[in-house]
């Protein structure tokens, strides 16, 4: 069966689609990079982080399977990425959960495109479907933040007293 006679049989819009499948990529490298960063922390003994890093780069992978079911559930055609160029090094924790936060900034605004597409192509399905990860884009961004916080209040103490009061997930 030819492209053609897929995309004619979806319930997704194609152009949607291709940026559900770009957002699946965008969550892959979210996750090899909170992987990264669990390493760096598990390399420093920082536990608290490093947890919370596994789980938030588990989150992610979850996030990018959700979007690639969804599209094979819809008609489409899912497409499984290619992660490269993922950091490994980092200068302080600090730095990390300021980085984390970013990504995660990047990733809700890539959310807020495709449901924008989604609303103006009349793609009422995926517009609904996204709806959930507006809600946890905002719950992840507000939780990065929040950890921000800690470090400025904590300014000048020792690394492994400010991982303690840092969240495990």
């Amino acid at each position: 069966m030819n492209t053609t006679a897929i995309r004619k049989q979806m319930s997704i819009h194609p152009d949607v689609m291709d940026l559900l499948n770009n957002q699946i990529g965008m969550e892959m490298k979210a996750s090899a990079s909170y992987l990264a960063m669990a390493s760096w922390c598990d390399q420093r003994e920082l536990l608290n982080s490093k947890a919370f890093f596994y789980k938030q780069a588990e989150e992610e992978r979850e996030h990018a399977m959700k979007i690639f079911t969804f599209i094979n559930d819809n008609g489409g055609a899912a497409i499984s990425p290619n992660v490269t160029n993922v950091n490994n090094d980092f200068e302080s924790l600090r730095g990390i959960y300021e980085t984390g936060l970013e990504q995660e900034i990047a990733v809700t605004e890539s959310i807020f495109k495709i449901f924008k597409s989604a609303r103006k192509e009349g793609d009422l399905i995926t517009e609904v479907f996204l709806q959930w990860f507006i809600s946890e884009q905002s719950e992840e961004e507000d939780t990065f933040r929040s950890i921000i916080d800690v470090f400025d209040l904590m300014e000048g103490m020792p690394l492994k007293m400010i991982d303690e009061r840092l969240p495990k997930e």
